[in-house]
């Protein structure tokens, strides 16, 4: 369980980067909007059921080396490292979307 292993990197490395390409460059103003954080916490409720399921130690679908890892699983053995780039998954899709300017469909308003 080695604090400098890749994926605890990764995911901090590709946090901070998301929350710096908003914050310093396309502020679109994400973060202060109710829609963000809603769509967080589906993302987020979604993840912990697929991906405790995929990654439940006793019986898991997909294992992670644990030398790579923190090794903090937290609920049902989700490795909390997963939660990161989740985070980071979805607020940069949500971030290039809005700086792209795309338009609502037919019916739907901003």
């Amino acid at each position: 369980m080695n604090p400098l292993a890749a994926y605890p990197v990764a995911t901090l490395v590709t946090m901070i980067a998301v929350v710096l390409i908003e914050v310093l460059w396309l502020r679109t103003g994400i973060f202060r909007t109710a829609q963000y954080w809603v769509a967080m916490a589906i993302m987020f409720s979604f993840q912990v059921l697929v991906d405790g399921w995929l990654t439940k130690l006793s019986d898991p679908i997909v294992i992670y080396n644990p030398d790579t890892s923190l090794g903090v699983r937290f609920p049902w053995d989700i490795p909390i490292e997963d939660f990161g780039f989740g985070f980071a998954m979805l607020t940069l899709t949500i971030i290039v979307w809005k700086a792209l300017g795309a338009e609502p469909r037919e019916g739907h308003s901003r």
